[in-house]
């Protein structure tokens, strides 16, 4: 994609939400939050717009999971393994919104349904910046095609050093696909790929990463065949994944971004392709996604049982509402400037 991109942002009325969509009145405002990093300390600051007057309980993870008893909701914002701290809040009978894009946290928390369900509780997996705003702005996409083939993700950027140790950990390990409709695992750290996120981010090398992002979108999007997920990276990115990390990682990295680009056909037969996406601090936009769901969850619009982002029954325009009302703007691909031949500027 040439280096004139441009992305647009669209008015909140005209195309993710009508303005004047009523907001539900909140019942409870009791929410437990496990994990106090970069990412936990700014859900924290963004409950109180989602639920007015809400009190906020932390809770340590290493601790005691009966310090969220009498909580409406547990946010899991901690680095990992969460299948511990779910087990007990979901078998407490407490719903859930987790935040980790460990593909061992995923996969883990996915087995949990049937309890969740038993227990009458949702357990939303995968809501924050990805898995989590990628599987709507998915789902968004996708609803605007006939027909869809191909979805493929790609992520810039960490934000704590969790996060940071997390994406060191991605490019050593196993990727996950599928090629048309058929599951495919390659090498994490191949399968270069130039892509373009909004600005003011820009270019970027991708590459596969062990990433649970395609494993949930399969789920929600059983009939897209080719599906894939990336991770900017730079040569010492590579070189050293399958080593200690060098050097400590930042208290938070800088500007990060997601672009989702999904491929399909119109009702004429057409061949589009779509693409949208985020640049913003990545604690930020995965702080917005999980407050969002936890909004959702205290309004009690979600069903038992796992709710993964992107699932086809989630009210995805108000989820992406919310998460610009709480300060993300998202953006999409329009197009590429140009000129005709009579046109053309002289050199």
């Amino acid at each position: 994609m040439p280096s004139r991109t441009r992305h647009r942002r669209h008015a909140t009325a005209a195309w993710w939400v009508a303005a004047t969509r009523a907001a539900r009145p909140l019942m409870v405002s009791r929410v437990a939050l496990v994990g106090n990093g970069v990412t936990g300390g700014r859900i924290a600051k963004r409950l109180n717009i989602v639920a007015p007057g809400c009190r906020v309980t932390q809770v340590d993870p290493r601790g005691d999971m009966s310090a969220a008893r009498g909580a409406d909701v547990a946010i899991l914002a901690h680095g990992g393994p969460q299948i511990r701290s779910a087990i007990c809040l979901v078998e407490m009978g407490m719903p859930i919104v987790s935040v980790t894009d460990r593909i061992t946290d995923v996969q883990a928390l996915l087995e949990l349904d049937d309890t969740a369900r038993l227990q009458g509780v949702p357990l939303v997996v995968g809501a924050g910046m990805s898995p989590g705003l990628t599987g709507l702005l998915a789902r968004h996409l996708v609803g605007q095609l006939e027909a869809c083939d191909e979805i493929h993700i790609a992520v810039h950027g960490t934000a704590g050093p969790a996060c940071a140790r997390q994406h060191h950990r991605a490019l050593a390990g196993h990727a996950y696909g599928l090629h048309d409709g058929e599951p495919i695992v390659k090498s994490a750290g191949s399968g270069r790929e130039l892509c373009w996120f909004p600005e003011p981010v820009g270019a970027y090398d991708c590459y596969r990463a062990e990433l649970p992002a395609p494993i949930l979108l399969h789920q929600n999007f059983p009939d897209v065949g080719r599906i894939s997920a990336r991770v900017s990276a730079n040569r010492r990115d590579r070189l050293t994944a399958r080593l200690p990390m060098l050097s400590p990682p930042h208290s938070e990295g800088g500007v990060g971004a997601i672009r989702v680009e999904v491929r399909g056909c119109s009702a004429t037969g057409k061949r589009i392709t779509l693409i949208a996406g985020v640049a913003e601090l990545v604690a930020t936009s995965a702080a917005a996604t999980a407050a969002a769901f936890t909004g959702a969850v205290l309004e009690g619009s979600l069903r038992a049982g796992v709710v993964a982002s992107g699932a086809p029954e989630l009210d995805t325009l108000g989820l992406l509402h919310t998460i610009e009302r709480l300060g993300v703007r998202l953006q999409e691909f329009t197009g590429i400037p140009h000129f005709s031949a009579e046109k053309r500027p002289h050199d």
